[in-house]
């Protein structure tokens, strides 16, 4: 009878502490978040690096003032934007309009109703679940109804600069996290940017919607990336980064640097990370899992030492 109650008690305690750890964030929703912001900036990338998309997206056929083609129009955001306006926001003019709507009034559908849409029930030629399985449908779903932030109040539509933002916070955070790989100048890495390429400062500058998307959720181009939205950044903490990123050079003196997205033609280079070499790719990769597994590391030991305590204290009472 005794080892019943033991046994019962010890698996109430265990269901507890599950419970208290998931209530307080540390069985983050914030891994479906980051996996559906990554899908909506380039599914294909994120599934398979190998998988080649033939043509348009059929739906792409719909508009004919955007001149993009190939695999790009089968991106979400090449139709949405990264502010997830669409024709209303950062896309309603300029090279990328293309007339179709955001996905940001999409935050208040049912979530059954925004997977079928996802799937084609509406349309079915907005069905991506050949592609998709059913935990990546989810994930994005996840991203749409909790993962949207309208920036577009705190950036002036004519400079592009961030408004209200704190300088001093925006530095202390970018020295503190992205200078390990960006350098304190935001120089060290080069990615391309509309058939060019340019450096950190330069994008902050240019598109400072696909900035903080990117900063904040990661991109599949970077898996080792270290994002705002792990490390917990608010809104206005990502703007604040944004802010100072904008502050930086957009010049591109240093040469032969590592480039992220698409490969420099003829450079050799690999795409796809901030590591220069094989010892600061794993001290990258390190650094990137002790991010996300120390508060689970501490909670473990944690938890095994409350298993020994109970076991302890009920083997002492017999």
């Amino acid at each position: 009878m005794k080892r019943i109650i033991s046994g019962s008690l010890l698996i109430l305690i265990l269901v507890l502490i599950l419970g208290l750890l998931v209530n307080n964030g540390y069985a983050s929703p914030d891994v479906e978040i980051i996996r559906g912001a990554q899908l909506y900036d380039d599914w294909a990338k994120l599934i398979s690096p190998a998988l080649t998309l033939t043509g348009n997206h059929p739906i792409w056929d719909r508009q004919d003032t955007a001149t993009m083609s190939g695999v790009d129009t089968w991106r979400c955001v090449s139709c949405h934007g990264w502010d997830y306006k669409g024709n209303e926001g950062a896309f309603r003019s300029g090279p990328n309009y293309t007339g179709f709507p955001g996905i940001y009034a999409a935050r208040e559908m049912d979530p059954s109703e925004l997977e079928g849409t996802l799937a084609g029930v509406n349309d079915e030629l907005h069905n991506f679940s050949p592609y998709l399985g059913e935990s990546d449908l989810q994930a994005m779903v996840v991203f749409i109804q909790n993962g949207l932030i309208d920036d577009n109040e705190y950036i002036d539509p004519v400079s592009l600069k961030v408004l209200g933002g704190d300088l001093a916070n925006g530095q202390a955070l970018y020295s503190s996290t992205c200078a390990q790989c960006h350098g304190e100048d935001g120089r060290q890495i080069q990615f391309r940017y509309e058939g060019q390429d340019i450096n950190l400062g330069k994008l902050a500058g240019q598109d400072p919607w696909r900035f903080l998307h990117r900063t904040r959720f990661g991109t599949a181009r970077a898996p080792e990336m270290v994002v705002g939205a792990s490390l917990g950044w608010t809104a206005q903490e990502g703007r604040d980064v944004l802010l100072y990123a904008q502050t930086l050079p957009t010049g591109l003196e240093l040469e032969n640097t590592p480039s992220i997205g698409e490969q420099t033609p003829g450079s050799g280079e690999q795409p796809g990370g901030p590591a220069s070499n094989v010892f600061t790719g794993i001290l990258t990769a390190l650094g990137a899992i002790a991010t996300g597994l120390g508060f689970a590391i501490i909670l473990g030991a944690l938890l095994i030492g409350i298993i020994l305590l109970i076991v302890w204290f009920l083997r002492g009472r017999k």
